[in-house]
């Protein structure tokens, strides 16, 4: 184990499955800067040259559908975008082509490719910047959607999505880039479609992907000084979603919360509240509780995107309530 950030890990996920696999190669916006965007591929391309760190121009459209068609000419390509709020001028080749490829082709043509970069709020980067995709793409069949929230994760489920077959969407949080925590060196891979318990408890579950695990610890930590004990669990996995682990846990609580930080709307949140009605309804004390961003675009103001956001006072109020301690 090493401690090092979510940044180095990502790269770390990278770097070493280039070397593993000549297909793989990494193409965005900045990324053959020194520092690369974010400095995620700082260094990349001295290792691996301009043939597979590739600068692209600021077209998200061109440069994900130039990823698919190598993808389905046998390559493995890592598509960064800078924003996944600037991916959704690219959303006729990453929705209408990547995730149906293998599918329109008769099981000819697949399409191993991963898409990743910044996704939801960054801190003060305006409503345009801040979009959550998670709900507006886990609809669309054929694809996975992972979302880590610590840095071991980001460079398993990473490595894991780049040795997928099918086309992966790895959303990050840019708050969450300087982030450290121990991960393993060499080799490490966590499969997708795995949940994890990142604090035990007994009095409720809550359940919460990337970004939004933390403002969940730190409820869960307040929690504590007034007596409730909360199971947290971290999705990781959106699509396919780990609902076993997720019930296992209500079953043992009786109660729980889900933490989205998308909209509430046809959101993920939505979605994960519902497959627990209909899996654990006989255990449930109380209807499952959501926290969401507010209906509101985001604000500049960093006071009010930080009210905007499902933060902890939010969560200790679900909590208080799905228990009765309200």
């Amino acid at each position: 184990m090493s401690e090092i950030s979510f940044r180095d890990a990502l790269r770390d996920a990278m770097s070493e499955e280039m070397r593993r696999d000549d297909r793989v190669f990494l193409v965005g916006e900045e990324v053959a800067q020194y520092d690369g965007a974010y400095k995620v591929s700082k260094g990349m391309l001295e290792e691996f040259g301009p043939k597979r760190i590739i600068d692209m121009p600021i077209s998200e459209s061109g440069f994900a559908g130039m990823g698919i068609g190598a993808a389905m000419m046998g390559l493995r390509p890592i598509v960064e975008f800078m924003s996944w709020s600037f991916s959704l001028v690219a959303a006729d080749p990453i929705l209408n082509n990547a995730p149906k490829m293998l599918y329109m082709s008769g099981g000819q043509l697949g399409c191993p490719i991963v898409f990743r970069g910044n996704d939801g709020a960054g801190g003060q980067l305006g409503s345009t910047h801040s979009w959550c995709v998670e709900s507006l793409y886990a609809n669309v069949p054929g694809l996975k959607m992972v979302i880590p929230a610590f840095p071991a994760d980001a460079k398993g489920l990473l490595t894991a999505s780049i040795r997928d077959d099918n086309p992966v969407f790895c959303l990050e949080s840019e708050r969450m880039l300087s982030l450290t925590g121990d991960v393993p060196e060499g080799e490490h891979v966590v499969p997708i479609g795995k949940a994890a318990i990142v604090r035990p408890g007994t009095d409720c579950t809550v359940v919460a992907f990337g970004r939004a695990v933390h403002f969940v610890l730190e409820a869960a930590a307040e929690l504590e000084k007034s007596g409730l004990s909360v199971e947290v669990i971290d999705g990781r996995s959106i699509k396919p979603l780990d609902i076993d682990t997720i019930a296992a846990s209500v079953r043992r609580t009786n109660c729980c919360v889900v933490v989205d930080q998308s909209w509430s709307f046809a959101s993920v949140g939505s979605e994960v509240a519902a497959e627990i009605h209909r899996v654990c309804f006989d255990d449930l004390d109380n209807h499952v509780h959501r926290v969401h961003s507010d209906d509101v675009p985001a604000p500049y103001a960093w006071n009010l995107e930080q009210e905007m956001l499902p933060n902890a006072r939010k969560i200790c109020e679900a909590v208080r309530s799905v228990t009765y301690t309200a």
